[in-house]
């Protein structure tokens, strides 16, 4: 039966206002919401591409998310020194013979500089950031495998289906991630494409230590990731007592860290074989939960 022209510009229409509300959504992800099949949604997209209302891509939309969202090297420039921070105090969580995720963001490649000053090898290190891969790949004991997935060059990162379908070849033992914003509900991120990469992430890691600075505290932003309670560490230059009246509150499990990052036998065990990891800069919060 032949949908009327009327549904077929509202369905439409409302595909329109999902991206521009979202920037990227999967395929799958607007079946969903409009209740489609995949073959009608691309319809749907070919034709807003055709009256060039969106920028299509493989595996989803892209709305103009490449262009308006703040660039990866605009990003670098805003808060370097907490960034800097959370990268020291990352550096104790490093140990050889392990498998690693490093997240997409600028606070994740100041933890990659940090590492490449003090590194911890042989190490095997899986990203999606490509400033990121570049840089560890120059190391010596650490291999250096990047993701597949549709390039946002402005972002310098990998996104899309293909990049969560090869996240499937790997299980991480700690994966280092990041977020756009942290309340008391848990963490946020700005894209949906992000997030269900995020997802697949969190499913095959061991460990996950998110890295987010202060200015992301009690703020929220389109797609919700994950509870806290599901968080394994957070590092943050925000103090206890700052993400307490924001509402975090902290579970009997969680271990606030001095500026080391370590437990005192970890601590110990670091000063018997000589390898301390350098102290941040002031006390650093580390909150296991």
């Amino acid at each position: 039966m032949k949908v009327p022209l009327h549904v077929v510009q509202a369905r439409r229409e409302r595909l329109g206002q999902l991206l521009e509300q979202h920037r990227y959504l999967p395929v799958k992800e607007l079946c969903r919401r409009l209740g489609v099949s995949e073959a009608t949604a691309r319809r749907d997209l070919a034709a807003l591409v055709h009256e060039k209302k969106i920028t299509r891509t493989y595996g989803g939309a892209l709305h103009e998310f490449n262009d308006r969202f703040p660039s990866f090297r605009e990003r670098q420039k805003q808060g370097a020194r907490a960034k800097g921070k959370i990268a020291v105090m990352a550096l104790a969580c490093f140990e050889p013979n392990l498998t690693y995720f490093f997240d997409s963001g600028t606070t994740i490649y100041a933890l990659a500089e940090a590492f490449r000053e003090h590194p911890v090898t042989p190490v095997t290190v899986v990203t999606s950031n490509l400033p990121v891969c570049e840089m560890l790949a120059s190391i010596p004991g650490v291999q250096a495998f990047l993701l597949a997935g549709q390039l946002l060059h402005l972002q310098s990162t990998l996104l899309g289906e293909t990049a969560q379908k090869s996240l499937e070849f790997w299980n991480f033992d700690v994966a280092f991630l990041s977020a756009e914003a942290m309340d008391e509900r848990g963490l946020w991120n700005s894209q949906a494409a992000i997030v269900e990469q995020q997802k697949v992430v969190l499913r095959r890691s061991m460990r996950t230590i998110f890295c987010i600075d202060g200015t992301k505290l009690n703020r929220t932003a389109p797609h919700f990731l994950i509870p806290w309670e599901r968080v394994d560490a957070l590092l943050t230059d925000a103090s206890q007592d700052k993400l307490e009246r924001a509402g975090i509150v902290l579970t009997e499990n969680q271990r606030p860290l001095a500026s080391g990052g370590m437990t005192d036998s970890a601590e110990a065990e670091r000063e018997g074989d000589g390898s301390r990891r350098p102290s941040a800069e002031g006390e650093m919060p580390v909150h296991f939960l």
